[in-house]
């Protein structure tokens, strides 16, 4: 039977504006446990913010951290699947644009996000990533 992305995605996003200082972005990544936020406006889809994405294009960058926005640090050459899509699709999209994550678009509007480790717990939980990914955080 063929598995399909909404199968498998997290479908609790963490969402923030274009405008929002890359400070308030890492304080809820740190209070959310996690490490992507989804940037958008009016509920269409504009970026996507990882914890590195924070490290190399804003920290590394130096300046005043709080006037900086999360515009200048995101990602918005987005590769996107839909809920309906198979999964091995998304794996190969993974693979093609050497991405971790995908955010799940319907309509536009974003509904969830398919990461490397939710791949993994699902194919194969007793893999190295499928059981560092399965692990409580060391938070």
């Amino acid at each position: 039977m063929t598995q399909h992305v909404r199968d498998i995605m997290t479908s609790r996003l963490v969402t923030v504006e274009p405008q929002t200082p890359v400070t308030s972005v890492a304080q809820r990544m740190r209070d959310e446990n996690i490490g992507v936020v989804l940037v958008t406006e009016s509920d269409e889809l504009r970026g996507l913010v990882s914890d590195r994405d924070l490290v190399v294009r804003a920290l590394a960058e130096g300046g005043d951290q709080d006037h900086r926005s999360v515009a200048s640090a995101c990602s918005d050459d987005l590769v996107t699947v839909a809920p309906e899509d198979d999964l091995d699709s998304a794996v190969r999209l993974m693979r093609e644009h050497s991405v971790r994550r995908l955010p799940v678009v319907d309509h536009g509007h974003p509904v969830g996000i398919v990461s490397l480790g939710d791949v993994a717990m699902e194919r194969d939980a007793e893999s190295a990533l499928g059981d560092i990914s399965a692990a409580k955080s060391n938070q």
